[in-house]
């Protein structure tokens, strides 16, 4: 078992429910949130209107979540009118990856470091890393080496570090397509395997379902499934035999209701789950009133609808995630 320093404890068990379960609302997209934006009206006032919209999502949603997560850039105002019983999980990457480099390699906000952030009120730190197991090496050694160093940083400053990952084919195979979906279960579960080890000091993974739902048997539009339930079953189960940290999923843009028959699936797997860091399905379908009607009208939005998709979001929680102080306490 890993043991953990006292002010670590403390400070996840702030981003948790009681029972050990992190029910985390996600709003620390930037350039993706840009976009969703942008495809509803062209902004003259795009920063502020991102900034705003962060803030009331975090005002109106994080009454019934256990923590935050948000980034430093535009989301500092609405670390501020946060529920006083929500934890704050501050992001340190720089937005996106530059398309025209070899390896998605990883990059620090400018300006920024975890004392920074752990005196803006952080309890704990997010980095997003694009991981293929399959890449040449001196990328991926470049990308451990990197890991290791944000690893220690944290460590220095007893706060804990949430590592999440999220997996691509450097061949540029698209990763919605049946062709990665066959090969997504090894390349998830063989990046968490890697990142699970000790050199990384990592408290808490942040991770895909190992297989896309649209392609398995009885979720899928058609009868070209690419693996039955029972192999997919396997697939979560296996995932969490590969590690012995805490992980948690994302909930990657899908639907509402998808990711909650996900969650369902993964219990029923056999998964050890420790809850999720749920975004765009949460408050996706809010952006397009703040955008094209009013603000009152996304609220109006939030406090309806995307207070009912998070509270039956905690509900499958109760039934399916189990808790991390399993994992990580005596």
């Amino acid at each position: 078992m890993i043991k953990l320093t006292n002010k670590k404890v403390q400070a996840l068990k702030k981003l948790s429910s009681k029972s050990g379960i992190i029910a985390a609302l996600a709003i620390d997209q930037r350039g993706a949130l840009k976009k969703m934006f942008n495809s509803y009206q062209e902004s003259h006032n795009e920063n502020e209107n991102i900034t705003n919209f962060k803030s009331l999502v975090s005002t109106e949603l994080t009454p019934y979540a256990s923590s935050i997560l948000l980034d430093p850039e535009y989301g500092l105002p609405a670390a501020r009118v946060r529920d006083k019983n929500a934890g704050l999980l501050l992001a340190y990457e720089k937005t996106g990856y530059d398309s025209a480099k070899k390896g998605r390699l990883p990059d620090l906000l400018d300006n920024w470091s975890v004392k920074r952030l752990k005196n803006s009120g952080a309890d704990a730190i997010k980095f997003l890393l694009y991981y293929d197991i399959d890449e040449e090496q001196s990328i991926n050694d470049h990308k451990h080496a990197f890991i290791e160093r944000l690893g220690a940083e944290c460590a220095a400053e007893d706060i804990p570090f949430f590592l999440e990952l999220v997996s691509y084919d450097a061949t540029n195979i698209d990763s919605s397509s049946r062709e990665y979906a066959k090969l997504k279960p090894y390349k998830v579960n063989e990046m968490m395997k890697e990142f699970s080890k000790e050199n990384y000091s990592i408290d808490i993974l942040k991770v895909e379902i190992p297989v896309n739902m649209l392609f398995v048997e009885g979720y899928s539009d058609d009868n070209d499934y690419v693996y039955t339930q029972k192999q997919a079953e396997s697939h979560f189960k296996e995932q969490s035999m590969v590690t012995n940290l805490p992980f948690i999923f994302l909930s990657a843009g899908v639907s509402s209701n998808l990711f909650l028959e996900t969650l369902l699936f993964a219990k029923k797997s056999g998964s050890t789950f420790n809850g999720v860091l749920c975004g765009r399905a949460t408050w996706a379908n809010s952006v397009e009133y703040f955008a094209t009607d009013s603000e009152n009208a996304a609220r109006l939005w939030l406090q309806t609808e995307g207070k009912k998709n998070i509270c039956q979001l905690n509900k499958i929680l109760e039934k399916t995630a189990s808790s991390w102080f399993d994992k990580l306490l005596d």
